[in-house]
């Protein structure tokens, strides 16, 4: 790899597990060493983890971009890295991360499992790196991939309909079942020119059937085809498909100018399908992005949150009590609570600005809500002195009852009301 910075180049030369702090860097500067450390594989022998730390309690959150871990995220998942949060250090769960949340020390991190490259074994050993480097799985153990192809079609089906809940993400799943055919016909090629396989070919060889992938992706389309069919997406996901369908009608028209008969009759045919479905989807009112597949807790959180909020406004700059700051100490956990839940909702190929949009939806609808009504403001001396006038102003005015003289008059009190009253009118 050439052109690395610092942290990259420290990054890139780790062969145990390590951790970096991204304090005081910017969202720029972290993409492009993120970017320039996981772009090429490890040459390394075992699987090391990278660990991030992104953010900190209050006392040191200022030291951190609020989006350095969604930074790291993103340019991850540019280079093809997917989050797993079961994943763990062994070479299975390569090309993967995780966010996680150390409650001990208070710190946000990302920790990321690199691509590796079994760098060459010395002489002696060459046999047995030989023989670690044929066992290696062409798709990671628990990946979307491996549930993708060792799922049974009923399975695969409810699980696309969870995971990917929008027509895009179903498409991008269409695109990956057919980047698996294309793995399982090149051995296919390799097989017929005499190559052997590796163990991990064989592996994926023989527990993918190609019918299997077939059928699957006959699923997905037929998903992706009823959704249209009942209006089922985004003004995104719809002016996608009409350009779609306006790029085929140009191409058809351009064909017919040459065409001779026979073609023509079949272009004229074409032509007329992909009108009537430009007409449907141009009638078609696009819908909201899905609801977040945990909406119902997090809104609850928000909520609690909002509640924590109304306790600071209503302070107003005086000392919280014991209980006031305790409930204010569960702050963070309901933030990171919130983070959990909203990663959890992510679909399996759903891309970072589909995601905000979704989460943002949820943010906006919560905001909306009506506040509850919260508690009076302590009453200080006003009304006790707005008494006292009343008071005098009465005995001063209309005349009152042989009671109400008794009460009012003479001792300190009745003194202090007639001084106070000279000095309002005043």
């Amino acid at each position: 790899m050439t052109n690395a910075s610092g942290l990259a180049a420290s990054i890139r030369g780790s062969t145990e597990s390590s951790t970096f702090d991204l304090g005081g860097q910017n969202v720029t500067t972290i993409t492009n060493n993120i970017t320039s450390a996981f772009q090429d594989p490890f040459s390394l022998q075992e699987m090391i983890r990278i660990t991030f730390v992104t953010g900190a309690g209050k006392l040191g959150r200022q030291k951190y971009d609020a989006n350095a871990a969604k930074a790291v995220t993103s340019a991850l998942r540019e280079l093809g890295f997917e989050e797993d949060r079961g994943a763990s250090c062994v070479k299975e769960c390569a090309a993967s991360f995780k966010l996680q949340h150390d409650t001990g020390k208070n710190l946000k991190t990302v920790v990321v499992f690199p691509r590796i490259q079994e760098s060459e074994a010395p002489a002696s050993a060459d046999g047995a790196a030989s023989n670690q480097a044929s066992t290696e799985s062409l798709i990671p153990k628990g990946s979307v991939e491996d549930l993708i192809v060792s799922t049974s079609n009923a399975v695969f089906e409810n699980m696309t309909k969870s995971k990917c809940p929008s027509w895009s993400e179903k498409k991008a799943c269409l695109a990956t079942l057919s980047q698996l055919k294309t793995m399982l016909d090149e051995l296919d090629q390799k097989l017929l020119t005499g190559t052997p396989l590796t163990d991990g070919e064989q592996e994926y060889y023989d527990s993918v059937s190609s019918d299997s992938l077939d059928e699957k992706q006959g699923i997905v389309k037929d998903l992706m085809h009823s959704q249209v069919e009942q209006g089922a997406i985004t003004n995104r996901e719809k002016q996608q498909l009409l350009s779609q369908v306006s790029e085929r009608l140009e191409k058809i028209s351009a064909e017919l100018e040459e065409a001779k008969a026979k073609k023509a009759e079949k272009l004229n045919g074409m032509k007329t399908k992909l009108e009537a479905r430009k007409q449907m989807l141009s009638g078609i009112t696009a819908k909201p992005p899905p609801k977040l597949k945990h909406e119902t807790e997090i809104l609850k959180l928000r909520e609690e949150l909002q509640s924590l909020s109304d306790i600071v406004d209503a302070a107003g700059g005086r000392l919280l009590s014991l209980k006031e700051s305790k409930a204010l100490a569960r702050k963070e956990d309901i933030e990171e609570e919130i983070a959990d839940l909203e990663a959890n909702s992510r679909g399996w190929f759903e891309d970072d600005e589909s995601f905000e949009e979704r989460v943002n939806s949820l943010k906006t609808v919560a905001a909306s809500k009506p506040k509850k009504g919260g508690a009076k403001k302590p009453q200080a001396s006003k009304p006790v002195r707005a008494a006292w006038v009343a008071t005098s102003s009465t005995k001063k005015g209309k005349p009152q009852s042989k009671a109400g003289k008794k009460k009012s008059s003479g001792g300190a009190g009745g003194v202090f009301a007639a001084m106070m009253l000279d000095s309002d009118s005043d």
